[in-house]
Parts: C-alpha cells; structure tokens; sequence
C-alpha cells in the first residue's frame, strides 16, 4: 500500500502517515463540495430575483353553470353545478410563464341557505421568473370552498369566499393552505351585473399556509400571500361579463403588480 507523509506545517514538528486509501476518499469528498458549490451558484444565477417594477399579466376565464333552475312544483330545492377557471399568468406582459393554471369543481348551492359550496381539483405549472429559465414546477391541488353572498343594498353586494386547499407540490412534502377572498361589486347604471353594466370590481385575498416544513429541512412562513385588486367590469350580456383592473400580489420575498383581464361566463 502506498503511503503519503504529511508534516503539520502549523508547526512543522508533528507528522502522519496517511493511507492512499483515505487520501482518495478525502479528495473525493472535496471534490463533491465544490461541485454542490458550482452548481448551486448556476442554479441561482439562472432563476434570478423577481423584478417588482415588472408589470405582469394574467388572461383568465371563469366559468359556471347549473344543471336545473332550483324549482320543482313550485318549491325551491338544492341547485347542482359546475364551475371553474382557466388562466394563463405571466411574469411579464406575455412570454415569460409564471403559471397556468386549470381549475374545476362540483358545486351544490342549499334551498334553505344562501351560498354555493364546491369541491374541486386544479393542476398548476409554475415557471421560473425570467424568459431564459425554463425550469417548471408541477402542482396537483384538491380544494374545498364556500361562496358566501351578503348584500349591503340594492347597488352594493359583498361576498366572502372561504377556500381549503390540499396540495400536492413537485419536490415538496404534503402541504395545505387556507383562503379568505372578500369581493365587492359595484354598478354604476344599473343594480345587477346584467347587460350594458358598468361596475367597479374590487377584492382582498390573504392566503395563510397550514404548515411551515415543507420537507428536506425547508420551510415557509405561515404568511403565504396577498392579493389587493381593482377593476372595472361591463356586462356583455346577461350571462358574460369582461373585466380589466390592476392586482398587487404580496408575498414575503416579493411584491409586484399585475394587470388582469378576465371573463366570466355563465351558461
């Protein structure tokens, strides 16, 4: 076996004798830290920092409809439906994905309460920010939800939205997330979002994660997120609405706002 002599050079008056054996495997090791250094560094070169002066983007559309009309002889009854959205965020206006996301559920509105109760599933794709970096991150995510309405007068109509969500997030353990949305709505000639109505659309919506350890000795704080929006809305028709507004997405790490334009579809 192969020997090497090391002399301390602290002093220069103690010496070992090291096996070739354990100086392989030292340089071995060596090696493997300054290759985790490497690559961590390009890994964060690549996904830099969110530019929060960036104005970004998301086209959404939302759907919704019901199986019957909630009457029968003349009584009211429970009323089944579906609903959903599809969205496409961007970091940007357009060309750098921040998320798509497809979503759908099942939806029961009671006779004898007011509100629309579901439970559903999305799948999400994030991206990273940055148009050069291409890496995705996949999402599958179970949720429940009660759509509660209150309105405050015949022009005014508050809704609160109480969102459960089990997620499935690539590379991370199981994880939840609670959800409270305050919406308000507001017509300017008219006291329904019907045809020819023009309104103002606003909302608040703070996301709460249910738990800190993610898995792999990361976590998360229990303050997921933030979302400020305002908008204004008409009434295509009847059953379709278009709105336009600004969103201030808040997070722990970032801020940035996002133009939103969106549908909304009842058949």
């Amino acid at each position: 076996m192969d020997d090497y002599r090391y002399v301390d050079d602290h002093t220069g008056l103690g010496s070992a004798v090291v096996s070739k054996t354990d100086f392989q495997q030292a340089v071995g090791r060596l090696a493997s830290v300054l290759c985790f250094v490497v690559m961590t560094n390009i890994l964060y070169a690549q996904a830099p920092a969110v530019d929060g002066d960036q104005l970004g983007a998301w086209y959404m559309y939302f759907f919704s409809s019901d199986f019957d009309t909630g009457v029968q002889d003349n009584t009211a009854k429970g009323v089944w439906g579906v609903q959903g959205d599809v969205q496409l965020r961007q970091w940007n206006i357009a060309g750098d994905l921040e998320q798509s996301l497809l979503r759908g559920g099942v939806r029961y509105s009671p006779a004898s309460i007011s509100g629309i109760y579901t439970l559903g599933y999305a799948h999400i794709t994030t991206g990273q920010f940055g148009s050069d970096f291409d890496g995705t991150t996949q999402e599958s995510r179970i949720y429940q939800e009660a759509f509660l309405p209150h309105r405050l007068s015949d022009q005014l109509q508050l809704t609160h939205r109480f969102r459960y969500e089990q997620r499935f997030v690539e590379g991370q353990d199981f994880r939840t997330r609670y959800r409270y949305n305050l919406f308000l709505n507001v017509p300017f000639n008219g006291i329904r979002l019907s045809k020819g109505v023009y309104y103002a659309a606003l909302y608040n919506e703070l996301f709460i994660n249910g738990q800190r350890e993610i898995g792999e000795g990361r976590s998360v704080q229990f303050f997921d997120r933030n979302r400020t929006y305002v908008g204004l809305g008409y009434g295509l028709s009847d059953r379709l609405r278009m709105q336009l507004g600004i969103m201030r997405q808040t997070t722990v790490s970032w801020a940035k706002n996002q133009l939103q334009f969106s549908l909304h579809h009842a058949w």
